[in-house]
């Protein structure tokens, strides 16, 4: 099943389920997909419209909660080296994860509004919506509780990230709301899914260049079973929570990867080319987001078929 949500101009916006190839949707019964996942389930209106992703909001706009892990460790490693700081050995067994904002998210279409002076940067990732996960959930019992899975943009602050992470306290300022993909899709209708990860390569173009092609399925330390379970080992976790992997990172043939320019498969971020560039010059050359770049974040099936829909975000100047 591939759910949207449409805005309506309401908070939670307007549940449709949306056709394979994403060409038309159906309204729910149920008027978010909140409710749905809560009890009233997904029972479609016989009427089919054209589909766009333009008047979507995130699958979900507001969450009781969102985790955003790291998964990727090898994105871990190289943005700390870039930070000066040494990377614990115990990060390669124990998840980070920290509590991001969930009261509002951006559409996939919507402005990403910041100073440059903060430096901001996209983040490509995957993350799926849960059903109800008991403290206490084995890895099993984590990968039975996902009921969908979607792409995000989780939007970082780099300039600001240092100086908020030695108070010792986590991020707040540093992490801004983040963006979703247009549609979300249930595991058992994403042919790349298994083994609690989404296997097939994310697309980010910068500017209409592209910037990363990196597959998702490959350097994942830890699957979706072991974050939800690392999430949920001394709470409860509610219906519609929502986790994400962290940055999509690749270790290619052992070594830190390269550019899609120079053969490689990039990067699913800006930091991470920019301490490539470090490692190899001294210092980095690729500068972070400034008002008018272009964003776009999608992943496309076997035969070329856009599967979740397409982030398309461009920066804007705060007012």
């Amino acid at each position: 099943m591939k759910v949207a949500t449409l805005n309506d101009g309401s908070p939670d916006g307007r549940l449709v389920v949306v056709a394979g190839d994403l060409s038309q949707q159906w309204f729910c019964k149920a008027q978010s997909l909140q409710a749905a996942l809560d009890q009233v389930g997904f029972e479609v209106q016989n009427m089919a419209a054209p589909f766009t992703a333009a008047g979507c909001v995130s699958p979900v706009p507001r969450a009781y909660q969102f985790l955003d892990g790291s998964a990727y460790v090898n994105h871990v490693e190289l943005v700390r080296r870039a930070r000066g700081v040494d990377m614990p050995a115990s990060f390669w067994t124990d998840p980070l994860m920290y509590q991001g904002g969930s009261d509002s998210f951006l559409g996939p279409t919507d402005p990403i509004i910041g100073d440059p002076a903060w430096g901001i940067d996209f983040e490509g990732e995957i993350a799926v919506i849960t059903g109800d996960v008991p403290m206490g959930a084995t890895r099993e019992d984590a990968l039975e509780a996902i009921r969908f899975v979607m792409l995000c943009n989780d939007i970082s602050l780099r300039n600001l990230i240092p100086g908020e992470l030695a108070k010792g306290f986590g991020f707040v300022q540093s992490k801004p709301a983040c963006a979703f993909s247009p549609v979300a899709v249930s595991p058992d209708d994403l042919p790349g899914w298994r083994d609690g990860k989404l296997h097939g390569i994310l697309k980010i173009d910068l500017n209409g260049a592209a910037f990363g092609r990196v597959d998702a399925g490959v350097d994942m330390t830890f699957d979706f079973g072991q974050l939800i379970a690392h999430a949920a080992t001394t709470r409860r976790l509610a219906v519609g929570t929502i986790i994400g992997s962290g940055t999509v990172s690749n270790k290619l043939g052992g070594g830190p990867g390269k550019p899609v320019a120079d053969g490689g498969a990039g990067y699913a971020c800006i930091a991470e080319q920019r301490m490539i560039e470090t490692i190899l010059t001294g210092a980095p050359k690729t500068p972070f987001l400034k008002p008018g770049d272009r964003v776009q974040i999608w992943m496309d099936d076997a035969d070329g078929q856009n599967i979740f829909g397409t982030l398309d975000q461009t920066v804007k100047a705060i007012s």
